[in-house]
Parts: structure tokens; sequence; C-alpha cells
């Protein structure tokens, strides 16, 4: 279980990072919340990922399903913050 909490750290800066590549637009987001971005994101994705799949940490910590989930749920936060943001600003 550590061993997963801590690749999700480690990971949450490059998935926020590539949300943010993948996502066109400007972000007003330092280095902080690009990493809670990434790791939000994991956890969505996580979540998500057993919801649909069924897989969880028994099956390892570095998947590529886990990891491509990651990604796509850090995608999905990014989304919902902008969303947010927008509906604040409007």
């Amino acid at each position: 279980m550590l061993w997963f909490i801590l690749v999700i750290f480690f990971f949450g800066i490059i998935f926020g990072a590539l949300a943010r590549l993948i996502v066109p637009g400007r972000d007003r987001m330092g280095i902080v919340k690009t990493w809670a971005l990434g790791v939000g994101g994991s956890f969505l994705g996580g979540f998500l990922g057993y919801a649909v799949f069924g897989a969880d940490i028994d099956d390892g910590a570095v998947q590529a399903g886990g990891i491509f989930g990651s990604i796509v749920g850090s995608i999905l936060l990014l989304l919902i913050v902008r969303l947010v943001r927008g509906g604040r600003r409007a």
C-alpha cells in the first residue's frame, strides 16, 4: 500500500503535466497545482478503473491501465476545474 501511494505522488506531476499538454488552453497553475491535478486525477482514474474493470492494488501498483486511467482522470479533473472556474467568472 505504501508503494502504491509513493508511485502516485511521484508520477502525479507527470500525469498533471500531460493533462495540461493534452487539453488545449491556458491554465494558471503552478507546479504544486499541476502536481495536485495529477494526484487527484490518479485517484479519480483509479476509482473509475476499479468501478468499471474491477482491477485493484492486488494486481500491482504500476499497470498500463492504471497509467492510462491516471492520465484520463487528470484530464477529466482539469476539465471539471475549468468548468467550475468558468462558471464563477461568468
